[in-house]
């Protein structure tokens, strides 16, 4: 059964519109403001579609922009069981909200929400405009192209995180974030995002689940059509670093951008950078070849 679809009106300019998508299998979380070429945003684990603020704000009236939530984020309901965590599930929900957004879209994604949007990518389902990958945990790449020193240091770290969890530690989850940001970024955090990171804890671990059983591999990769940007942080993690490096390499004609002096949460610590890049990257592709 398709989702609901509502006859949508153009909102004033400036005037974002909160229009949840009415999917008989769970609620989707979408919203819409500004005008222009379409960028549908997907964040990452522990976030809605709010994250990308920073980002939206240094592109104001150059974009339409759509935001979402991950399943089992923000008003976007679980749909994966935990005997099938297929990325599939999460892809189905974010192609959703591309429908609702009625147009080629440009598919921009964070973390986890990149993994989904280059998912999204290889499905074909909908129709992409161009893609654009901050960071995705793409570690079964690693682990396809013999990268284990990288491969082990992802999953080194989701052990020692999942082994916290069942013991019941309450911020075990700042072990995957510190991964990311560095040590003592859990800790950093304002209480009430580190309150939300714990509290959907169990969703992100059933993320690492649909991580590590997407099967990502260079001749997969290779069979992507559309224009590709992938941007890491200088100062991000060694193997989140090489991860998205591949990714890179194996999207045809993909551009990598390095931002120096940035890590994982770059969307917040260098919005302007982040902005300036895909803004370039959009505008390049809405010119054509």
């Amino acid at each position: 059964m398709l989702p609901k679809t509502t006859t949508l009106r153009p909102a004033p300019a400036g005037v974002p519109q909160k229009m949840p998508i009415e999917d008989p299998r769970a609620p989707v979380d979408y919203e819409e403001g500004g005008q222009g070429p379409t960028v549908v945003f997907a964040p990452g684990s522990c976030s809605t579609g709010a994250a990308w603020r920073p980002i939206i704000s240094h592109c104001e009236g150059r974009w339409r922009w759509v935001t979402t939530s991950l399943l089992g984020y923000g008003g976007t309901a679980e749909r994966r069981a935990a005997a099938d965590a297929s990325i599939a599930h999460v892809a189905a929900a974010l192609e959703a909200v591309i429908r609702r957004a009625g147009r080629p879209a440009h598919l921009v994604g964070h973390s986890f929400g990149g993994l989904v949007a280059l998912a999204v990518a290889l499905r074909r389902s909908v129709p992409l405009a161009s893609l654009s990958i901050l960071e995705a945990p793409a570690a079964q790449l690693l682990h396809e192209v013999g990268e284990h020193p990288h491969y082990r240091a992802f999953r080194d770290m989701t052990d020692a995180y999942f082994a916290a969890f069942a013991a019941g530690k309450a911020d075990a989850i700042a072990t995957m974030i510190d991964f990311y940001g560095g040590a003592g970024t859990f800790a950093a955090w304002p209480p009430r995002v580190r309150a939300y990171a714990v509290a959907t804890t169990a969703v992100n671990v059933r993320d690492w689940a649909s991580a590590y059983g997407f099967q990502l591999s260079p001749a997969l990769l290779a069979s992507l059509e559309l224009p590709v940007l992938v941007i890491r942080g200088g100062s991000s993690h060694a193997a989140v670093q090489r991860a998205n490096e591949l990714l890179g390499r194996y999207c045809p004609g993909a551009a990598l951008a390095t931002l120096e002096g940035a890590a994982h949460f770059m969307i917040t610590s260098h919005a302007r950078e982040v902005a300036a890049l895909l803004s370039a990257h959009i505008s390049r592709a809405c010119a054509g070849p």
